[in-house]
């Protein structure tokens, strides 16, 4: 136990520097949390959790427009969170990879903590 006048201490090592990244890193970390910042564009992310989907199952999931839907993929599929496949006349997206996944799903989990 810490003396009175004696400042407490953590267990971190002060000579260790911390990561550091790049300018560049820091500007595509921040444009990917913009585009998954929107909450209609996080459902979207939570809707593709489970697997991949079509634009009509997620505009009726979502109970937006397909127009709306369509707009929030685009983005999303910018900062490269979707992938996207063409059948025929149906367009299909999926999270981009696993690291999406766990951005969602950790985010999600984060938000849904009560206070303490």
């Amino acid at each position: 136990m810490n003396q009175v006048n004696e400042k407490p201490s953590c267990d971190h090592d002060a000579t260790a520097s911390p990561p550091v990244c790049s300018a560049q890193v820091l500007e595509r970390a921040a444009a990917i949390l913009r585009a998954a910042g929107d909450p209609g564009r996080l459902r979207l992310l939570e809707l593709l959790a489970p697997g991949e989907r079509c634009v009509t199952e997620l505009a009726e999931l979502s109970g937006d427009s397909l127009p709306n839907v369509s707009a929030r993929l685009r983005v999303l599929r910018g900062e490269r969170l979707l992938s996207r496949r063409r059948e025929g006349k149906h367009q299909f997206y999926a999270l981009a990879d696993g690291h999406v996944a766990e951005l969602v799903r950790g985010v999600l989990e984060h938000a849904s903590e009560e206070e303490h």
